[in-house]
């Protein structure tokens, strides 16, 4: 008898919840950044496409709304909610430079970009990345797969080894809410 879908569906997120058990010290790494980032004066900036896009501002509200209770906000931006800069770039220049425009546009040095891309491949994220370099902010790669181009571009990557994007993408949304839950609790909000 094969397993309801219901029941393979909860087996894989469990699997894929054991690899992320290993990303500790990785996140460890990434949660001392954002907060070195945030005593500087300094933002965090999101983008991704599609479901990535969506995990980009969901991560964003956390930082600037609340996550685990009533605190000051913490300076974050989804580079995917403009449309007319998104149309506007992408038609005057091209879609791969929908984020790095913005980047280029509204980034400083004590900034963070977190690239997520459950490829690791995307063009436009890709690009945003070597244009965060640029301007000398930190990136970091909330990826999937085996990371992809990214993982070599981000200064900080935190890869799913997994090669379905359903699990990848709720592995990414646990690291998000780890990670915003983390950095209020070290910039002492909680």
């Amino acid at each position: 008898m094969t397993p309801s879908l219901f029941l393979q569906h909860v087996t894989e997120h469990q699997a894929v919840c054991e690899l992320v058990k290993t990303l500790e010290h990785d996140v460890d790494q990434v949660c001392s950044v954002i907060v070195a980032a945030v005593k500087a004066g300094g933002k965090i900036m999101l983008c991704g496409n599609g479901g990535s896009a969506s995990d980009s501002q969901h991560i964003a509200a956390e930082f600037i709304g609340r996550f685990t209770k009533d605190r000051e906000p913490i300076a974050a931006l989804a580079l995917t909610t403009d449309t007319s800069v998104l149309t506007c770039v992408g038609n005057d220049y091209a879609f791969d430079q929908i984020f790095a425009r913005q980047v280029q546009g509204l980034g400083r040095p004590a900034d963070v970009l977190i690239a997520i891309s459950t490829s690791g491949n995307s063009a436009n994220v890709i690009n945003a990345v070597k244009q965060a370099k640029k301007l000398g902010m930190t990136s970091i790669g909330l990826l999937g797969r085996d990371g992809g181009a990214l993982a070599k571009e981000c200064d900080l990557s935190l890869v799913i080894a997994h090669q379905q994007t359903a699990r990848i993408q709720e592995m990414h949304i646990l690291l998000g809410h780890i990670i915003c839950h983390r950095v209020e609790t070290d910039l002492g909000m909680v």
